[in-house]
């Protein structure tokens, strides 16, 4: 089992910046099993989707609407990925979910709410 905990969510005025984390705890087993970790959004009344994600190798996939505004990130040491926000727009309000993919298990956070004021 994996345990997902987002932080750093909240309110911000267009143009401005998050950064949102998200911290992996389990067994080293556990965690040593994971595969990928990354970062999903659901507004109100849409499906969820992705944000960005982030491979063991270190290789990223961005939604094309993140490239160029949001880097996801990670932390070995500490088992937490990062995802910084830069030029939030309101569009961008949602529920931020954080992901963690083994070879046949997924895992979810809590989510983190990150709105955007116009």
């Amino acid at each position: 089992q994996v345990q997902l905990v987002e932080s750093g969510g909240g309110l911000v005025q267009a143009g401005g910046s998050l950064r949102l984390s998200c911290a992996a705890s389990g067994s080293i087993l556990s965690i040593n099993a994971i595969n990928a970790m990354g970062w999903y959004r659901q507004a109100p009344g849409k499906p969820r989707e992705l944000v960005a994600v982030i491979i063991r190798g270190g290789s990223t996939n961005y939604a094309d609407y993140a490239k160029g505004r949001f880097t996801i990130s990670r932390d070995n040491a500490k088992n937490t990925v990062y995802l910084r926000m830069n030029s939030l727009k309101p569009e961008d309000t949602a529920v931020y979910y954080c992901n963690s993919r083994t070879m046949s298990l997924t895992y979810w956070g809590q989510g983190t709410q990150v709105t955007v004021s116009s």
